[in-house]
């Protein structure tokens, strides 16, 4: 790993875990051993480094769950399959991503409340993202006229909500639940 991904994988882990403002540049250096000459090298600012933390997350958080929905059928296995991903993450048992500590992006953009924020646009981006990622498995199920709008709005809904009650309240059987309610959605779409 170059100085610059460590420096990116530390300052992402301590902004997790921390806060991005709650994390100075020098303890980003002292956890990564990294001099602030080659910090400031490779990033003119803190902000830089979070943008660079931003798409590093992103990235690896796409990266992850598109595989896990990438190992089942498109549709409704896939959209279950978000679910179960949900859970595992909840629970701690994705290492590729860390320990949960909730949406790093919704974490972010409180951070930086302004819409019109470099930061806040990149993770709104991240979500609309996401959410096109949930349409391709909404746009594979045969649903009636209109619908398919709805559900993708559902199913997000239902993701981001799990999420927050997970990290929270402490609820890490959130995603499991909205599973539980996805699958009875899903079957109520199937009836129509």
């Amino acid at each position: 790993m170059d100085k610059q991904e460590q420096l990116v994988r530390t300052a992402f882990k301590l902004f997790y875990v921390r806060g991005i403002h709650a994390v100075g540049v020098n303890l980003v250096l002292a956890e990564s051993g990294i001099a602030k000459k080659t910090l400031y090298h490779h990033f003119p600012s803190k902000q830089h480094l979070v943008e660079a933390v931003i798409r590093y997350r992103d990235c690896s958080y796409r990266a992850w769950l598109i595989s896990r929905l990438d190992h089942v059928l498109s549709g409704k296995p896939a959209l279950l399959e978000l679910f179960s991903a949900l859970d595992d993450w909840f629970h701690s048992r994705v290492p590729d991503i860390d320990h949960f500590h909730g949406c790093f992006f919704i974490n972010a953009s409180a951070e930086f409340g302004d819409r019109d924020n470099v930061i806040h646009r990149a993770c709104a981006e991240h979500k609309a993202d996401i959410t096109r990622l949930i349409r391709k498995h909404v746009d594979a199920l045969s649903l009636p006229d209109g619908a398919t709008e709805e559900l993708t709005r559902l199913v997000v809904l239902l993701k981001e909500g799990a999420t927050s009650v997970a990290h929270v309240q402490g609820n890490l059987d959130a995603a499991m639940e909205a599973k539980k309610i996805l699958e009875n959605m899903l079957h109520d779409y199937a009836d129509e």
